[in-house]
């Protein structure tokens, strides 16, 4: 919601300043001249309401340019993803917090039984901690496929990404019931 209202401000931000730097060019050529000026400024300070006008849009457009001022210093463009950062001795590998969820995601999706998946990633100075949250088919024994899906996201996100995993925790949301169709004799 955040990126839509700053999108829509730097918008409004956009046409001001296009429609500021069509009156400045306009002045700069004196295609408006300078009694034109002065007769239009001093009808904005003969009346109140074009002064409250005046004074409410330099607030907002000061607010504006402070809100983006703001942006431009705490964001700091895709490298400020949350990611594992590693050196090796031919340079530096960052891997995002999301392709390590989307690996488990694959590991696990292995397992029969599995219906649903969800994944969460916690980095440590350890390691990673991964949470899986499984909605399974009920047809399955849920200790062995837990521990199976444990094993495999493990050893596949250590093999494949080469971060080591301290945990991972399996969390069976629920189970899908059967849709088999009874027969129904008459």
């Amino acid at each position: 919601m955040i990126r839509i209202i700053d999108k829509l401000l730097l918008f409004i931000y956009s046409i001001i300043a296009g429609a500021l730097a069509v009156v400045l060019v306009c002045l700069g050529l004196d295609w408006i001249t300078e009694s034109g000026v002065n007769e239009t400024a001093s009808s904005f300070y003969s009346t109140e309401p074009a002064q409250i006008t005046i004074t409410v849009v330099g607030i907002v457009l000061f607010l504006i340019s402070l809100r983006f001022f703001i942006f431009s210093l705490h964001r700091s463009g895709p490298s400020s993803a949350p990611s594992i950062d590693q050196h090796t001795d031919f340079g530096d590998i960052r891997i995002s917090l999301d392709t390590i969820e989307n690996l488990a995601l694959k590991a696990a999706s292995r397992q029969r039984g599995v219906k649903d998946l969800r994944a969460r990633i916690h980095a440590a100075d350890a390691g990673l901690d991964i949470v899986l949250r499984v909605v399974v088919d009920g047809e399955t024994a849920i200790p062995a496929l837990t521990e199976e899906m444990q094993r495999s996201v493990k050893q596949y996100v250590e093999e494949t990404a080469g971060i080591p995993v301290t945990n991972v925790s399996v969390f069976i949301a629920n189970i899908i019931q059967s849709t088999v169709p009874k027969s129904r004799v008459e």
